[in-house]
């Protein structure tokens, strides 16, 4: 907390390649901070930090209007088509004591792909990977981002129909994290509209988890 008028959040985005987790990085934080583009190969190989500017709007205490920041820690994909599993964990857990190891994490964002149906093995490597990075609470400290929701709409599955006709292992995965769960229209996401609800969202699961953090460590 930097002031009593300002609340800073810190994210981390997780994924595999061309899941858009760079980009969701870039709609959280409402600037083009992280290079998104399509490739053939994992465009992302370090971890960086991208800081919002003071945004007003979103959230009021007491009553009163609170400034919010958010940080987000956008990470190189798993599985990575140049880098082995423990190179990115090494990478990503020395990222996040870096820059969160003080103030904590609040919330990891699995990026997954809404146009996309997910494979039990893609779902079983992700879950390990996140356990192995944030430990026995992950679950906890971790909500899922579903990406190219317009691409799943343009398709015929609106938002409220979507969930209905998902694969039994994202409704598994969704019931670990006890239904964080949120879409991102690709198309709308640098909306500042649309934005402020993807926040909303992110700050009501921070609040459910009584404003908790996960202290990083090396």
């Amino acid at each position: 907390m930097a002031d009593s008028n300002e609340m800073v959040i810190n994210l981390v985005v997780l994924g595999r390649t061309q899941t858009g987790k760079s980009a969701a990085g870039n709609s959280l934080l409402g600037s083009s901070d992280f290079e998104s583009i399509c490739s053939p190969s994992s465009v992302t190989t370090c971890c960086s930090l991208g800081r919002s500017c003071r945004i007003s709007g979103i959230i009021r205490r007491n009553g009163c209007e609170i400034a919010l920041r958010v940080r987000v820690l956008d990470t190189p994909s798993y599985p990575h088509s140049s880098l082995s599993k423990e190179q990115v964990k090494d990478t990503v857990r020395s990222a996040l004591a870096h820059h969160f190891g003080k103030e904590g994490l609040h919330l990891a964002l699995l990026v997954l792909r809404a146009d996309l149906p997910l494979c039990p093995d893609e779902s079983d490597h992700a879950i390990q990977f996140i356990q192995e990075l944030l430990g026995p609470t992950w679950k906890d400290f971790t909500a899922v981002l579903l990406t190219h929701a317009d691409k799943a709409e343009e398709a015929g599955f609106r938002e409220e129909v979507y969930l209905h006709s998902a694969s039994s292992t994202l409704l598994s995965l969704l019931s670990l994290v006890q239904n964080k769960y949120i879409f991102l229209d690709n198309q709308k996401s640098i909306i500042k509209e649309e934005r402020a609800i993807v926040l909303r969202k992110i700050l009501n699961f921070i609040r459910q988890n009584k404003y908790q953090v996960l202290l990083p460590k090396h």
